[in-house]
């Protein structure tokens, strides 16, 4: 008999590296006679789990072993799947949930009224009913911080860091960061001769909210100019750097990335669609204003590339039967 049980849930975007982490603390665990339970797709797992309905535990609890994760880690994205929910606003309460009394708040747009529902009860509740007694939240800013909600309710939580953005303070190298640098870089590398051959300014747009991390390394690597959130730059004087680079350059190109965040003097952050469970709304790609500005004011053509999710996936997957 196991002497304790842990839960393990992955949340937020996928990076590189996650079913390593999964099939590493399953490893660890079974050498010390724990437990491990898998929580699939994020909190959802603990907001919307009915413990007494086997489909629902089917939907959201699986229990990890040294034989189901043994290859799992030469596999991209995460066994237990993701997402975006933020159990303090749930929009939908579960029909097994319908009733029940639940602390609740109301916001108004545009003249709508919407109502959400704060679960962590439900969550706690779902834990102690799993035996869970100990839970590995593998996530970034927005997983962590209901993690560390948790943690003020008595929780016993692991918070595993994980974003490309590399913005979870007092760490030094976030799960999937490093992977996504290599990859920026190779993606940029490769699309120099497109950019060369038709001898225009090539502009990249890679991850980053609110952190430069992911364009700074990336332009680091690749000798290339980057526009960062932590710095508004001068947009007159980033044209004319770019010009220089290009009629500088023997094959008459030049080549700067851009978080997805970055900004200049008049220039603020677009943003499009409704915000997700954490507030966050989608935004548009920086990359292709200032291509917009740089053709304008220059006449130059320009060339633009998202690598945004170029930067997640791996290679090969795994089979069907682990994405049911």
């Amino acid at each position: 008999m196991a002497v304790k049980r842990i839960g393990m849930l992955t949340g937020g975007g996928d990076v590189p590296g996650l079913n390593a982490v999964i099939k590493s603390a399953t490893y660890r665990s079974s050498e010390n006679n724990i437990e491990i339970v898998g929580l699939r797709r994020g909190w959802e797992a603990l907001t919307h789990l009915n413990v007494d309905d086997p489909a629902s535990r089917a939907r959201y609890v699986i229990q990890l072993t040294r034989e189901n994760t043994r290859t799992i880690d030469r596999h991209g994205g995460t066994v237990l799947h993701t997402s975006r929910t933020n159990p303090t606003k749930i929009r939908n309460l579960p029909t097994h949930l319908d009733g029940k009394n639940f602390p609740a708040s109301s916001a108004s747009k545009d003249g709508v009224a919407t109502k959400t529902w704060d679960l962590s009860t439900q969550v706690v509740t779902n834990l102690s009913a799993l035996g869970i007694e100990h839970l590995i939240a593998i996530g970034g800013d927005d997983t962590l911080s209901y993690a560390a909600k948790l943690h003020q309710l008595g929780v016993n939580i692991i918070a595993i860091p994980k974003t490309m953005d590399n913005d979870v303070r007092n760490t030094e190298y976030c799960i999937g960061f490093s992977t996504a640098i290599t990859r920026a870089s190779d993606a940029i590398q490769r699309q120099r001769t497109t950019v060369g051959s038709h001898e225009r300014i090539g502009l990249f747009r890679v991850f980053g909210r609110d952190t430069g991390f992911t364009a700074l390394y990336a332009a680091y690597a690749t000798s290339i100019r980057c526009v960062i959130p932590e710095y508004k730059v001068n947009l007159e004087k980033l044209i004319q750097l770019l010009l220089h680079d290009k009629r500088t350059n023997p094959s008459n190109y030049a080549l700067v990335v851009l978080s997805e965040g970055a900004t200049w003097d008049g220039y603020a952050v677009q943003e499009r669609g409704e915000p997700d469970s954490y507030g966050h709304r989608k935004k548009a790609s920086v990359a292709e204003v200032l291509a917009d500005e740089i053709r304008r004011r220059t006449g130059e053509e320009t060339i633009t590339s998202d690598l945004t999710y170029d930067l997640r996936p791996a290679i090969r997957t795994l089979p069907i039967s682990w994405w049911h």
